[in-house]
């Protein structure tokens, strides 16, 4: 069965990044094999806007049954916010927060990010975590690519 990830805009940056792109590179691997499918969404296209242009186009040359976009829903937005308000982490980091909400709304099997302070963090996962649980949702699996 093909396992859905969420992906933040790091892993796509993780490419062509030195340190990162040769786990992120077997990780597009199995994306390719069709083990995996990528989930990402509008928070991810936006932020992608700022990005160089060879990590801007490689989430577009993905073919069609290798992503899933999701939308951002009120109920996303409330959720990041709820994350912010019980101090998981501070407002600069909201993107972050609706990239979470979105994964758990959406019941995905793993968030890969390469995003360490914000994201991919033992204390942020568990609050993230806890207030799924307190909200009752599911825990959420949080990884890099190389565990992937």
């Amino acid at each position: 069965m093909t396992q859905r990830i969420y992906i933040d805009t790091s892993v796509l940056g993780g490419l062509f990044d030195i340190e990162f792109s040769d786990a992120t590179k077997s990780f597009f691997d199995r994306v390719e094999k069709g083990e995996l499918r990528i989930v990402y969404s509008e928070v991810t296209n936006e932020e992608l806007a700022y990005a160089p242009e060879q990590v801007r186009s490689y989430l577009n040359a993905l073919r069609a049954n290798q992503k899933e976009f999701v939308e951002i829903t009120q109920e996303a937005i409330t959720l990041a916010d709820t994350y912010i308000r019980e101090k998981v982490v501070g407002k600069t980091s909201r993107a972050d927060c609706i990239h979470i909400a979105l994964a758990t709304l959406h019941k995905v099997d793993i968030l890969v990010s390469w995003n360490f302070k914000h994201i991919v963090n033992i204390n942020r996962i568990r609050g993230y975590n806890s207030v799924n649980l307190k909200l009752g949702h599911q825990p959420l699996e949080i990884r890099t690519p190389r565990e992937i």
